[in-house]
């Protein structure tokens, strides 16, 4: 009544064999972490800067005090510029590391 062990002859698979897609998925978030929440915090800040900007605008355009809104709007606007180019950054360096 001995137990039968298998013995190294049996090919053990690995999951770049059984699941292809899963292991790239894995093997690039271990590359990169976080990449999708920090392309949505972003998206998220970039959307607020838009906001702000076209409220202070709208501002403008109603004749309020322009020394106040102006600097408001130029970092609103530098807010949107930033988060468009973290974007872009983040775009070029997983189009890098896929190729």
């Amino acid at each position: 009544m001995a137990n039968k062990r298998s013995s190294g002859a049996e090919k053990r698979l690995t999951l770049k064999q059984t699941d292809p897609e899963k292991y790239a998925f894995l093997k690039a978030e271990a590359a990169a972490p976080y990449r999708s929440l920090r392309k949505f915090v972003y998206i998220g800040l970039a959307s607020s800067g838009a906001i702000g900007a076209f409220i202070f605008l709208m501002q403008l355009l109603a004749g309020q005090e322009v020394s106040a809104i102006l600097p408001n709007l130029a970092l609103q606007v530098g807010v949107v510029v930033l988060m468009v180019w973290l974007f872009r950054l983040e775009g070029k360096a997983e189009r890098k590391s896929d190729s």
